[in-house]
């Protein structure tokens, strides 16, 4: 381990270590069915921490980014993990395709969403909107990949694109995998539509109501949820 990641993983710690709440540990692990143990430091407690790493922890190169953000990866506590991808989105110069099979591993190896969806919102679809030639293919591929989180993040990573949006290929997508009976596909289906309706209401329209017996139940709701609330969509 470089030098910056052992001052990294050291400050980290004791930051964490300073706040924990052995009260609240219990009940954040069973949250997260338990997958990992917890200091039981919540968000707004974590920001002192954030805020201190992204002035004062500035990797000098992408091997010092990527060097960082594996060691606190490899940690025990689930916060840690949440502190890894908070570094990982502080500095944009790196959150680029060069990163991607780090992000790759880290969303195959945390296989649950309250580590997955950041990576895939914060920054696959970020990258995926600043280099959508190179991208765009790895998407394609994504979405019919063996693991889940993977095609997960493959229909994810069209959120927050606004009019930049390929609504094609997220169309295209959603019916790819409008058959899964796989909860957390459903339920990214009627996200990803559900944020383009804010931008294209009738596009969304138009696809939910042609192929509402090809979408689950679950995926037209959310997909549905803001044009009905707006009165765009009378069912």
């Amino acid at each position: 381990m470089s030098s910056f990641a052992k001052e990294i993983v050291s400050f980290v710690q004791a930051g964490l270590k300073e706040r924990a709440c052995a009260e609240k540990a219990p009940a954040m692990a069973a949250y997260m069915k338990n997958r990992m143990p917890f200091y039981g430091v919540q968000k707004p407690e974590r920001m002192a921490i954030y805020k201190h790493l992204k002035k004062h922890f500035v990797p000098a190169d992408r091997k010092e980014y990527e060097a960082a953000i594996k060691a606190l990866w490899k940690l025990s506590m689930r916060e840690e993990r949440y502190t890894a991808i908070e570094f990982a989105k502080m500095h944009n110069q790196f959150v680029t395709v060069d990163s991607l099979a780090l992000y790759e591993q880290m969303i195959r190896d945390g296989a649950w969403w309250d580590l997955v969806d950041d990576l895939a919102i914060q920054i696959v679809s970020c990258i995926y909107r600043a280099e959508r030639k190179t991208m765009k293919p790895i998407i394609e591929k994504w979405v019919n990949d063996d693991d889940m989180w993977i095609r997960r993040t493959a229909i994810l990573a069209h959120n927050h694109h606004k009019k930049e949006t390929d609504s094609k290929q997220l169309f295209a997508h959603c019916l790819l995998r409008a058959d899964e009976e796989e909860f957390f596909i459903r339920k990214a289906i009627g996200w990803a539509l559900r944020e383009y309706s804010y931008t294209d209401p009738k596009a969304v329209s138009r696809f939910l109501i042609s192929n509402r017996k090809r979408l689950s139940g679950l995926s037209f709701r959310e997909g549905a949820k803001q044009l009905i609330r707006s009165g765009q969509l009378l069912l």
